[in-house]
């Protein structure tokens, strides 16, 4: 492995929370039916916006995608434009090409066309999303080809391997982890990294993956979702992944939804 890493795998099985396979055998049984998707990806669509600042609430939207309820276009087009996107990532196989296609689908109304689906040649700090204060410098503009170069190579090997269900949702946490610590894109990181997360699980565990309420979790502790983010350092290059288990943590804890 090139970026990602096992040095906490060990630890991560010994406590991983909820018992994943029985939790994903019940998610299966209960709320996996044909019109599912569009109701658990609106609710995914609009916590994931909401965690970045989106106003429309999460009844509105899903009343909006489920019910046809029409709402003013500044609410909704940036949240539809990220529910296409997860509709591209259950259609399409996970690769960097199609990943950057799903960045385009969900930037359409945040980001200039040239900027879409393209990483970003400038300097990029996070701010914190309460305060705006800057939490950490993401990587330098130098090395955030080479970077994602490294994650996708990762991503590819372990998209050919078999995994136990413990590492699938060990290594799907620490992509969304390393890619959000890199922040490639000049905007819509955060949402692109928590698709890229349910992306991965979905192309290791099949259709199910998309009922996983990863981002209602992340939304409903967003400030532990922060802090655990933070705790890595503030400058990329020094970042401590040995620091990074609450992170890798909440993703089997968002099975007790």
């Amino acid at each position: 492995m090139k970026i990602l890493s096992d040095v906490l795998l060990e630890s991560y099985r010994n406590q991983s929370g909820p018992d994943i396979q029985t939790a994903l055998r019940q998610l299966d049984e209960t709320f996996v039916r044909s019109d599912s998707f569009n109701f658990f990806t609106s609710i995914a669509v609009i916590t994931s916006s909401k965690i970045e600042g989106e106003a429309m609430e999460i009844d509105s939207y899903i009343k909006h995608k489920v019910q046809q309820i029409e709402y003013l276009p500044e609410l909704t087009q940036k949240p539809n434009d990220l529910f296409r996107a997860y509709i591209y990532a259950k259609e399409n196989r996970l690769t960097s090409s199609h990943f950057a296609q799903a960045h385009r689908l969900l930037t359409e109304h945040l980001l200039l066309e040239h900027s879409r689906g393209f990483y970003r040649q400038n300097p990029m700090v996070v701010l914190e999303h309460k305060s705006g204060r800057i939490q950490f410098g993401a990587a330098p503009a130098h090395l955030v080809q080479e970077e994602m170069d490294k994650l996708w190579s990762d991503i590819d090997e372990l998209l050919q391997c078999d995994l136990s269900v413990e590492e699938i949702f060990y290594y799907a946490s620490f992509i969304h982890l390393v890619f959000v610590c890199i922040h490639p894109f000049n905007d819509g990181n955060g949402r692109a990294g928590r698709l890229l997360e349910k992306w991965f699980l979905s192309d290791k565990l099949g259709v199910m993956a998309w009922y996983i309420q990863s981002e209602r979790h992340y939304y409903m502790h967003v400030d532990a979702y922060y802090r655990n983010l933070n705790r890595l350092g503030i400058f990329y290059e020094q970042l401590d992944f040995t620091k990074a288990e609450p992170f890798l943590m909440m993703l089997p804890e968002a099975l007790d939804n």
